[in-house]
């Protein structure tokens, strides 16, 4: 694991001035935590390629070309219009947000790949984004060694294979860190304009928007450092556009205004208040109480999270994100085995978690961190082998 040391004055980069020197030298704070990062999801694709050698299996076809991955490369390739129907019901691919489509047709047009080739080059690149705007929403609050152990933690999660596959959740959690980060620094109009961008990638861009316009209403109250008001109440309006925008057409397109969610129903994603989840914990402790006794204790770990979140006093911007992606994450019906990839983006989480680890001897926290690393392709690979569900 990389670990952060101090960097000798004549090693850092010259002082200067303009964009690029402004956006190496914070490429250079954030290395250590970017290091980390490919190397705990290296270690994890390694792990992953190991074990399907062993049983003459493809990684590739796993994280490109199964699940979500299809959908994805087919709407880049054809465009809105495929429909499938099984076990009863039409799933029509106006269920998938348009943003990584529409990145993979634009890598398709410059780069010798397939769509779903694009769909990985986007969704790697997307994790070092995401990775970098991790750790400068920790520094920000804790410290440049905190930061890195976030990153570790989140890239060495036990769904974190998903970060490594064709879907939308490095891209996601790209586009919501760099909208925190904005808000909590008061870039206001940036704030817009990638909370808009959040907004076109999965439905969870609710939760960015509600970031935005939490921080936004702290900010006009008590109007800080005398910013001006306008670019506060334009990144609030800019903020949902890019959900409404799309919920609204596939709205029109079926012909009803509550077409969206008639599609989402139609996949088994509706929402119910967490009724089905509830029921889905309850029957699993009746039927098999170990895997219920697991599924509690990660329930009761998340809400034990959530409240040392709310007593380490995090700006109100990222509670208002991570608490909107738990409950969306959560609320819906049916494909449970996805609702740990749905609570991913929620990074803020392990936040308490990364400051506690940073107080460790610094041996004991690479360890811990390598170890959780091997564990997570272990998991990884687990999983898809056993076809235990959509991930």
């Amino acid at each position: 694991m990389a670990v952060e040391r101090a960097v000798p004055a004549a090693s850092r980069p010259a002082a200067g001035s303009g964009v690029a020197w402004r956006f190496g030298a914070a490429l250079w704070e954030a290395a250590p935590a970017l290091l980390t990062y490919a190397a705990v999801r290296a270690t994890g694709l390694v792990v992953m390629g190991i074990w399907m050698a062993a049983v003459d299996e493809s990684p590739h076809r796993f994280l490109a070309e199964r699940w979500d991955s299809r959908w994805y490369a087919r709407i880049a390739e054809q465009g809105y219009g495929y429909s499938s129907y099984s076990s009863g019901r039409d799933h029509p691919d106006v269920a998938f947000f348009p943003l990584l489509p529409a990145l993979e047709r634009a890598v398709t047009a410059v780069v010798p790949v397939s769509a779903n080739n694009a769909g990985l080059l986007v969704a790697w690149t997307a994790g070092l984004g995401a990775a970098w705007g991790i750790h400068a929403i920790a520094a920000l609050s804790h410290a440049r060694a905190v930061g890195v152990v976030l990153v570790a933690l989140w890239a060495a999660l036990p769904t974190a294979y998903v970060q490594s596959m064709a879907y939308t959740e490095t891209l996601f959690t790209a586009l919501a860190a760099w909208t925190l980060y904005a808000v909590l620094t008061d870039r206001w109009r940036l704030a817009g304009v990638l909370a808009l961008a959040a907004g076109l990638t999965r439905p969870a861009g609710v939760a960015v928007v509600a970031a935005v316009w939490a921080g936004g209403a702290v900010a006009l109250r008590r109007r800080r450092g005398g910013m001006p008001r306008g670019r506060v109440l334009v990144a609030m309006a800019l903020a949902p556009l890019g959900w409404l925008g799309y919920v609204g057409w596939v709205s029109a397109r079926q012909g009803s205004p509550t077409g969206y969610f008639d599609v989402q129903k139609e996949w088994g994603n509706g929402f119910d208040g967490g009724r089905a989840f509830v029921s889905f914990m309850v029957e699993m402790v009746r039927v098999n109480p170990a895997h219920g006794l697991l599924l509690l204790t990660v329930a009761g770990a998340l809400l034990a999270l959530l409240v040392a979140c709310v007593r380490h006093r995090q700006p109100l911007p990222l509670l208002a994100y991570t608490v909107v992606i738990s409950v969306t994450a959560l609320v819906g019906g049916g494909y449970f085995t996805s609702r740990p990839r749905l609570l991913m983006p929620a990074f803020p989480l392990l936040l308490p978690l990364a400051a506690l680890l940073a107080r460790l001897p610094r041996a004991a926290t690479a360890g811990l961190l390598a170890a959780a690393a091997v564990g997570s392709g272990m998991y990884g690979t687990w999983f898809v082998l056993g076809q235990l569900g959509p991930p």
